[in-house]
């Protein structure tokens, strides 16, 4: 099956196109289309997403490779990113990392089977003041504990 947007997010697609000057400056946007649509970013995206804004796979590919909002493979219900910048480093996010390894029963790039929960490890979460910290899907949890930790994935489960 070739890869392609439904109706509906062609449309959005579309609409997309007319808040930018170019194509180019719509990929950020589209990649994000793309992800909710497919669930990832593949390959065949990659070139999908090429094709509609007249860009070459490898320009696709570097926006997709830099920005770690963008998942390569196919992801679990709950992404967990935890941050692992200086800030977040210093302030226990090896300690945190390290509990999520052993509470979800995976290691960082892994899902689990009941493909409930993906593990990530990232750069930056832009929260340093609130350190350590990981996101969930679109929701941020600072000051993190383990404690926090073990409450907030127990009422996900």
């Amino acid at each position: 099956m070739a890869t392609v947007f439904s109706d509906n997010a062609l449309m959005e697609f579309r609409s997309i196109l007319t808040r930018y000057p170019t194509k180019r400056a719509a990929l950020l946007p589209t990649l994000q289309l793309a992800q909710r649509e497919f669930g990832y970013i593949s390959s065949e995206t990659i070139e999908y997403i090429a094709s509609l804004l007249e860009l070459t796979p490898a320009e696709v590919w570097n926006a997709v490779s830099f920005y770690s909002l963008f998942y390569r493979k196919a992801m679990g219900m709950y992404v967990v990113q935890v941050c692992q910048t200086l800030s977040c480093s210093l302030l226990g996010a090896q300690h945190i990392l390290d509990h999520l390894v052993k509470k979800l029963g995976i290691n960082p790039g892994e899902t689990t089977p009941d493909k409930r929960f993906s593990l990530v490890k990232v750069e930056c979460l832009g929260s340093c003041g609130t350190a350590p910290v990981m996101r969930i899907n679109d929701e941020y949890y600072e000051n993190l504990t383990t404690e926090k930790i073990d409450a907030l994935l127990d009422s996900l489960s």
